[in-house]
């Protein structure tokens, strides 16, 4: 016999199946990105910069990256907005099916798209452009998990703070441009001045790139990113479930 949760999981992952905004902008439009940056002559040219690496090597992480920031920003506050918005979570406050495990299975299922979304994009870019695959595996895995983790509790927030769905799209997008910004989308962090790459290293998504660029060129990931990212994974999750409410 199925949980109240496990049936849940189904119908929201049945749902979000028939959302194709949301299963473009989180599980292609990363890659998309990658192939359209792939298909520029010079972004597939060693830079002397940048250490021998081409601008195409960086962007790989930058693109795992924008799958949790979409995922997280774009399509997950909205729905949930939406469900407290028309009633439902209160409404499911009073069956055996708690809201508790609606969020569960919509951070579960945002997460499983981000995860999806990133090996499409290192399989792309080992494929299509000879992108080398992570030099540390472990330490990449790590550093994606914690990423993650950072993306929904953002995501969480944004949807703890928001009343309405209007709402929750009208704070996820302001919070999302500067994220592209921090995750290296416009300029890899790597490429940016000294300071700037010190500051943009203390947000989520700037050490998630820092730590992921590491990895990937066989490093471990320092533990100065891996602790941020993990500090604003728990500062973000406490804010939400501290302001949350289901009506």
């Amino acid at each position: 016999m199925s949980t109240p949760t496990a049936t849940v999981l189904k119908t929201e992952a049945r749902l979000f199946g028939r959302e194709p905004g949301s299963l473009f902008w989180v599980m292609l439009s990363p890659t998309l990105l990658l192939v359209i940056l792939g298909l520029i002559p010079s972004f597939r040219e060693a830079s002397e910069d940048l250490g021998g690496r081409r601008v195409i090597d960086l962007y790989v992480p930058v693109s795992v990256l924008f799958a949790l920031i979409m995922s997280g920003l774009q399509a997950m506050p909205p729905v949930l907005s939406g469900y407290r918005e028309r009633g439902i979570l209160r409404r499911m406050s009073t069956t055996p099916v708690r809201p508790g495990a609606l969020l569960i299975a919509q951070l579960a299922l945002h997460a499983a798209a981000a995860l999806v979304s990133a090996l499409l994009v290192i399989a792309v870019g080992r494929l299509a452009f000879g992108v080398a695959l992570p030099g540390n595996p472990a330490g990449y895995l790590l550093a994606l998990l914690l990423a993650v983790a950072c993306g929904l509790a953002l995501g969480a927030t944004v949807c703890a703070v928001s009343r309405t769905q209007k709402i929750a799209t009208a704070v996820g997008s302001a919070v999302f441009f500067p994220a592209m910004f921090t995750a290296g989308v416009w300029v890899p962090v790597q490429a940016m001045p000294d300071t700037l790459q010190r500051i943009v290293g203390l947000t989520p998504f700037g050490a998630a790139s820092e730590a992921l660029d590491t990895a990937a060129s066989g490093g471990w990931p320092g533990w100065a990113a891996l602790g941020v990212m993990a500090l604003w994974a728990v500062a973000l999750t406490g804010a939400s479930v501290r302001w949350f409410r289901w009506q």
